[in-house]
């Protein structure tokens, strides 16, 4: 007999997509056992998934389908292992029915927010885009075969579609060990509609921006300016900057700025000639946007391009509010900086997450020193989407897990 949770009924759990998993499945969720962190059989499975993913001659043609593979290898899986796990007499497990919800407009991100339930020897109900990203279907395709294969795993992961549903929300909501949310202010409050039992945990992920900083001179003596141009497109354009962790504001500092401008974004345009697809609706957003940075930032001054799908805003001075005017899909603000500490009002705020840099981490320094209450990670370019288990400044690995204490009950 399946054991029926009292926020389950047929009706509601009627109304979801099950992509991989079963309404059976879910109702067995809450009586599964909870594994041990990096568990042998998850790491095998993990590798599995990444090993189909490399088969698959679709992934070739997304780079973050690639990237999410490479990460998923055991080998990259152990190297996790090394960092996080724990070499004391405490016993490790996973916290129990984790309930993720990935945002909207960034493809595999709920295939890592399920690798890390995974990962930390949690069940996993996750919610996926239900926008037909070929990323999805893909992903989702080689975590079934995988399955197949391992059918020992099939307990512990649901993944599911399903439209705005409040009494969807609050019946996984009920069951939740963890709820992870990535959707973003809005999509948080709306979750938090939903009540968690008492003793459950709850990660969000707020809306956050990032920036990009290079050095005009360490740039200028690059030689391989092709391959930066690539790193920056991966960092921005692939997701029409609708990731948190894509660059908004182009930083430059040191001296011979304007040769190493005209470069930069020459080398970036081939690219994106190359390989963006642009849409109207994008372009008259983007116009929309300039005309509003026109209004709201004096100075301001939109510099000319061959056509829109790049538009670069300059700005004469950082302001505490100029990433409430920041749009996306190719729209940058572009700044000259004299004095690192003036982007402190961008970085004193606790949405800033990632700086991409392209120069020496000692240019930060003094501005790292007031302790801005922002910035979560500094990175190269072409990494600002890499992930890890500690993301947006939490440790993912101690909040999905358990740990029962093994005192010493000698004399």
């Amino acid at each position: 007999m399946i054991p029926m949770h009292q926020s389950f009924n047929e009706a509601i759990l009627g109304r979801v997509t099950y992509l991989v998993g079963d309404m059976e499945t879910v109702l067995y969720m809450p009586s599964t056992q909870a594994k041990i962190p990096f568990e042998n059989d998850t790491l095998l499975f993990l590798n599995e998934v990444s090993r189909l993913l490399m088969r698959d001659p679709r992934s070739k043609i997304y780079s973050d389908v690639v990237t999410l593979a490479f990460w998923l290898r055991k080998a990259s899986m152990m190297k996790l292992r090394e960092r996080f796990i724990r070499k004391d007499d405490n016993l490790y497990l996973g916290r129990g029915v984790a309930f993720h919800i990935s945002p909207s407009n960034v493809p595999v991100n709920f295939a890592y927010s399920l690798a890390t339930g995974l990962l930390t020897g949690n069940v996993n109900i996750v919610r996926v885009p239900s926008k037909p990203f070929e990323q999805v279907a893909i992903v989702v395709e080689a975590i079934q075969e995988a399955l197949n294969l391992m059918p020992e795993m099939l307990p512990y992961i649901a993944l599911i579609r399903y439209d705005r549903d409040k009494e969807i929300n609050d019946a996984f909501s009920s069951i939740a060990d963890t709820r992870i949310i990535w959707g973003g202010d809005a999509t948080i409050a709306e979750l938090r509609k939903s009540a968690l039992p008492p003793r459950s945990t709850e990660i969000t992920f707020a809306d956050r921006y990032s920036i990009a900083i290079l050095d005009a001179e360490t740039y200028l003596a690059k030689e391989n300016k092709e391959a930066i141009a690539q790193d920056f497109y991966n960092d921005t354009y692939f997701t029409d900057q609708n990731a948190c962790t894509s660059p908004r504001i182009v930083v430059w500092v040191g001296r011979n700025k304007e040769e190493a401008k005209d470069l930069f974004w020459e080398e970036l345009y081939k690219v994106i000639e190359q390989k963006y697809t642009f849409q109207s609706i994008q372009g008259i957003n983007k116009l929309t946007s300039s005309y509003l940075a026109a209004v709201y930032l004096a100075g301001s001054v939109v510099e000319k391009h061959k056509d829109n799908r790049l538009v670069r805003v300059h700005i004469p001075v950082i302001t505490e509010h100029l990433m409430d005017l920041k749009d996306n899909s190719g729209y940058f603000f572009e700044y000259d900086c004299e004095d690192i500490l003036t982007l402190r009002p961008l970085c004193d705020d606790k949405r800033c997450q990632t700086i991409a840099l392209l120069g020496e981490k000692s240019i930060l320094l003094p501005l790292l020193h007031t302790a801005p209450k922002g910035i979560d990670r500094i990175v190269p370019f072409g990494k600002t989407m890499d992930f890890d288990l500690l993301w947006d400044g939490y440790n993912l690995f101690e909040l999905l897990t358990r740990r029962i204490v093994m005192a010493d009950v000698l004399p």
